[in-house]
């Protein structure tokens, strides 16, 4: 550029200019345009930049040689034109906007109407054709701002409607739209609209909000305003026309009017809504009307587009529209003469299928994942490890340049199209319009970008377990069993294949209600020679197989499993590595099969599980709730699902069995949290709150201990205080002091172990508290003190040595820790207590007493008599060694050690004792229901028990043990005196 030509701000933003190829046609345009401007002197300077300003003059050759519809806009409005390039191009573009919303606020009538959006739509367009050609913006940018003019213009429009309807007297108030809004969809929806686009438009109205004056009967009324609405932007006048305007994403569009009730679509999405419409509502947004309506519509349909549950079922429904379009456009092969940019293999449409299929797996529990935007959602499927960072850098290279590539086939000829021209002239124009001089290394960058979206694309979809031609066939049906499926089966290790077999043809035949469906036979099909590969790798195949016979057995259906099972191999081998090792786990699975769901998420693997986690995972939960039940079913899930999840863990070897207790534990701790306070919140809604109230929740026995195991129940004690002149609560109906924390200890035991759609979370036993069954389930923090000071047992006041504030109010917890180490700290009579605890440890003996010694708790020398050991000797010398006192079994012998009351000798049978029992406990209670018979066991869970005890072999397990038992029993008999 000559340093005397004329600037501007539009000039100083152009970074690339396209290639004349046909510079006669360039030089006509521009001699005809400087003849039109030359005749306006306000234009002046518009023509003096083209004439001087290369770069100016070098946009609008390459512009209006290859673009007949760019050229025609500047031809018709030269004016414009000039206000573009002379003008900052972020400025023009509010500028147009601007001027749009006074114009419509003075139009009288529909032509006036119709004039001013499609004068709007023609100076937008030649400004973001420019803009985008001379890369003034990014792509990014021209996509939203195409979507801006869209968005302005229908809520202008709507605007426009709702004020003659105000006027005619049909609609009293005074908001906009009335009840009436307009939700767009697709490409609007995401603020990715092309240059040429349709636009996607869904209509609805709330009845309730429309304010519409009496006798106006809304379902006619709206429909006619939707009909104006659809007038205004596609019927072509001799101004052009505005949007093609698309209405048929409505629920069942072949039956129901242009214009649908809300409650009408609500009713059709819950009962009848299809995974289509589900991905297509991902993009909903709310364009023009009563955008309060309009919210709260889409918060109410949003479990319907966001399950709880991954769905693998739904990707089969994408799958197959992805292949129907291939088949129906006619491409199946990747090309690029003809080749259909955004439907055609490696196109557009990959990438939004790509994307809204990991949406619609995890965006249920995911809220990161329901953004509208393709590049948007890339970035957080990369931050949440769903895919891999150059994967979403590479697709979103991609997506770019092929929406460049899109926008300029449709700024031609304002063409709603998307295939390459098969004409070579045609596609060298096409090349020159994106900056390309030879059509060949565009062609070369075009394949190679189709490429680079199959290869990503084929990676979520179309490998399939157990569908290559490498895999056997395996013959199930007819009388007689297959010889080569009898070795195959031998071969993977089955010890007993016909009796495989057996089990095997029982499921094709259908003979459970889970594998009868043709669907769930289909998926079956797809996973079982991978299943079956699996299962010959465990220590037990027979064993495992007939596991898995009964965990389907068990199912009320199978397709959803069977699904999750054909999309992700690794499901696969974590089933068969709990078919191996833990028949409980295989029967909580069969029981509620979406557990498995929560292993797919990327930071399964991750970070260790603490408290903060697990009350972040909890509060995100159930802040999803819609109302009291639903947060109930929600804590459910998410406590199901991370106690789940720690089993795995130890089974995986990711964390320890000693580390379990603590982490069941807090994930106990942070429920209780969470749903103290929604309790709290629930109760004050009926009945106000005790002013200067407070309640704390005080965990006794393995949640104190932070000894818990997958089957622990909660042993919780409510402690409650008030000042005396509080009265009874605020609330409209007002309760005493007592009887409010009474509903509150009741609510909170019905949070925890009520059984709902989605079961219970745990039995919780109160029994500890004061006067046991007799007592109030709530106690005030004064008769608290009172009874542990005067009146409470022996064994009440060893199961304080485990007790411990978990939920409440921290100053309420300091005074409640203040009663409960001043009892511990008292003095005591050695004897008395030493009589009382041997009196207890008989009684249980002749009730639960057991030979048994895998039967660790009850079986002498075991945990219980490990813990009145710890207990005892906590009572008896706190008053004069406080720092004993732990609530923790293995923290308080090391203290006791420390403090001189346990010898060293003792403490070396007693603290390898502890961590024994706890590891033995941790692992028996997550893999078996019942007892543990080492004769029937499998061999990967007697190889677990092994590596848990950390002995290498399961008969030195059971020699170590019966050694342990023996010397604490010795120990019990010597220390409690």
């Amino acid at each position: 550029m000559n340093g005397s030509a004329e600037v501007s701000a539009f000039a100083d933003r152009i970074t690339r200019t396209p290639i004349v190829i046909d510079e006669a046609r360039a030089a006509d345009q521009i001699e005809t345009l400087e003849k039109a401007l030359d005749g306006d002197q306000e234009l002046a300077s518009a023509a003096k930049l083209l004439a001087e300003n290369d770069t100016v003059r070098k946009l609008a050759a390459g512009a209006f040689s290859g673009s007949p519809y760019l050229a025609g806009l500047a031809r018709r409005d030269p004016k414009t034109f000039a206000e573009i390039v002379t003008s900052d191009p972020d400025d023009a573009f509010s500028e147009f906007s601007t001027r749009l919303v006074t114009e419509i606020g003075d139009c009288a009538d529909m032509k006036s109407a119709m004039h001013a959006l499609r004068c709007y739509k023609r100076a937008t367009s030649l400004l973001i054709g420019l803009g985008d050609l001379g890369g003034v913006w990014r792509t990014r940018d021209v996509l939203r701002k195409l979507s801006m003019v869209a968005d302005e213009v229908v809520q202008q429009a709507v605007r426009f409607l709702f004020r003659r309807a105000i006027e005619k007297g049909e609609v009293d108030a005074p908001m906009p739209g009335a009840g009436y809004f307009v939700i767009a969809m697709g490409k609007l929806g995401s603020f990715e609209l092309n240059y040429s686009s349709d636009i996607d438009l869904i209509v609805f109205y709330d009845k309730a909000r429309s304010g519409l004056t009496e006798g106006v009967e809304p379902s006619k009324f709206f429909v006619k305003i939707t009909r104006d609405l659809v007038k205004l932007l596609q019927e072509y006048t001799e101004d052009g026309y505005v949007f093609r305007t698309d209405l048929r994403l409505r629920p069942d569009p072949g039956a129901t009017q242009i214009a649908l009730s809300a409650e009408a679509a609500l009713n059709y999405y819950e009962s009848l809504g299809q995974n289509w419409e589900r991905a297509a509502l991902i993009k909903a947004r709310i364009v023009a009307g009563d955008f309060e309506a309009g919210a709260d519509f889409l918060r109410q349909i949003s479990p319907f587009v966001w399950r709880r549950y991954l769905d693998y079922a739904a990707i089969a429904d994408i799958r197959a529209m992805k292949r129907k379009v291939h088949a129906h456009k006619g491409h199946g092969t990747v090309a690029v003469l003809g080749h259909n940019v955004k439907l055609g293999r490696g196109g557009i449409r990959d990438i939004e299928f790509f994307v809204q299929t990991h949406q619609l797996i995890a965006g249920g529990r995911n809220p990161d994942l329901r953004s509208r935007g393709t590049i948007d959602t890339l970035k957080h499927l990369a931050d949440g490890e769903w895919i891999r960072p150059e994967v979403a850098a590479d697709l979103t290279e991609v997506y770019y340049f092929l929406r460049r590539v899109e926008n300029v086939l449709q700024m031609i000829d304002d063409q709603q199209t998307h295939e390459l021209p098969k004409d070579e002239g045609a596609f060298r124009n096409v090349a020159a319009l994106c900056g390309f001089d030879d059509p060949d290394v565009f062609a070369a960058a075009l394949l190679e970008n189709f490429k680079r979206v199959e290869y990503h694309y084929e990676a979520l979809f179309e490998t399939m377990p157990g569908t290559g031609g490498e895999e056997p066939a395996f013959v199930f049906r007819g009388d007689e069993d297959d010889p080569d499926t009898l070795a195959t089966l031998e071969e993977y290790g089955f010890k007993n294949p016909r009796e495989a077999v057996a089990v095997l043809r029982a499921w094709h035949s259908g003979r459970y209600v889970a594998t009868r469906s043709s669907q769930a036979q289909e998926r079956m099909t797809e996973f079982l020679p991978l299943l079956l590969r699996t299962l010959g790798r465990t220590a037990e195949p027979d064993r495992a197989l007939a596991t898995f016979d009964q965990v389907l057995s068990d199912l009320p259906a199978g397709l959803q499993l069977f699904s999750a099972f054909s999309r992700n191999p690794s499901l696969l081998r974590l089933m068969a590595d709990i078919l191996g090792t833990a028949p409980r786990l295989a029967r909580i699975i069969a029981r509620r099969p979406r557990l498995l769901d929560a292993v797919l998420d990327p930071g399964f693997f991750g970070a260790m599980p603490t408290k903060t986690i697990f009350k972040e995972l909890i509060e995100n939960a159930l802040g999803q709730s819609t109302d009291y039940a639903d947060m109930l079913d929600r804590a459910r899930i998410v406590g199901r699902e991370q106690a789940f999840l720690i089993g795995v863990r130890v089974l995986s070897g990711t964390i320890t069995a000693a580390q379990a207790g603590s982490i069941y534990a807090a994930l106990a701790e942070a429920l209780i949290e969470s749903l103290l306070k929604r309790v709290e919140d629930e109760l004050a809604e009926r009945y106000g709150r005790i002013p200067s109230g407070r309640a704390d929740v005080l965990a006794m026995g393995k949640l104190g201990g932070s000894e818990m195991t997958a089957s622990s129940d909660l042993d919780l004690i409510v402690v409650y205080d008030f000042e005396s002149d509080a009265g009874g609560s605020d609330g409209a109906k007002s309760l005493s002091g007592s009887e409010y924390y009474t509903r509150l200890t009741q609510r909170l035991i019905a949070a925890l172990s009520a059984p709902t759609a989605e079961g219970a979370l745990y039995e919780v036993d109160m029994r500890l508290r004061p006067s046991g069954h007799q007592g109030p389930v709530a106690t005030k923090l004064s008769s608290f003190k009172d009874y542990q000071h005067s009146s409470a047992w022996t064994w009440e006041r060893m199961a304080l040595t485990r007790a411990r504030v978990v939920a409440g109010p921290e100053s309420l917890a300091r005074e409640i820790d203040e009663a409960i180490e001043n009892v511990l700290k008292s003095s005591k009579d050695r004897a008395a207590v030493a009589e009382d605890v041997r009196t207890m440890r008989e009684k249980i003996e002749a009730q639960k007493g057991t030979e048994d010694i895998w039967d660790i708790k009850q079986v002498r020398g075991g945990l219980v008599d490990l813990e009145f050991i710890t207990q005892f000797l906590q009572l008896v010398s706190a008053d004069e060694h406080p720092q004993v006192l732990d609530q923790t079994t293995e923290r308080a012998l090391q203290n006791l050690q420390e403090a001189g009351v346990l010898s060293a000798a003792d403490a070396e049978i007693l603290i390898p004792a502890c961590r024994l029992y706890h590891n033995l406990t941790q692992v028996l209670r997550l893999c078996v229901d019942e007892g543990f018979r080492p004769d029937e066991a499998p061999q990967a869970l007697k190889e677990l028990i092994a590596r848990a005890a950390e002995l290498g072999d399961f008969r030195n397990v059971e020699v170590q043990l019966r050694g342990t038992l023996a010397e604490v029993h010795r120990a019990f008999d010597r220390l409690v005196v």
